[in-house]
């Protein structure tokens, strides 16, 4: 391979990491759209003893309503499937 061609071969490498940087930008981006909850006014306006019932909307749409599903969950037991350990005494030899 020529310097040509791996300048080449680097530059279009570069172009698609951008690319792929951009398109992750603009994803975060779209995620991160509306205020936060609750907003810096709630929260001071809790802090000097007011009680909100109802929260200023923040904008970001309604939920997906997907569950939210954990990473690592416990496998769960069978029936007679517990071990404990078992020791037993020894015979002393007197």
């Amino acid at each position: 391979m020529t310097d040509t061609e791996a300048t080449e071969a680097a530059r279009k490498r570069l172009a698609e990491e951008r690319k792929a940087t951009e398109q992750s930008r603009a994803e975060f981006a779209e995620r991160q759209k509306g205020k936060p909850t609750p907003t810096q006014e709630e929260n001071d306006l809790a802090a000097l003893g007011a009680h909100l019932i109802e929260k200023e909307h923040d904008g970001s749409g309604p939920d997906s309503g997907a569950p939210q599903t954990r990473q690592i969950e416990a496998k769960k037991p069978a029936a007679g499937d517990y071990q404990t350990r078992h020791a037993a005494a020894s015979k002393s030899k007197e």
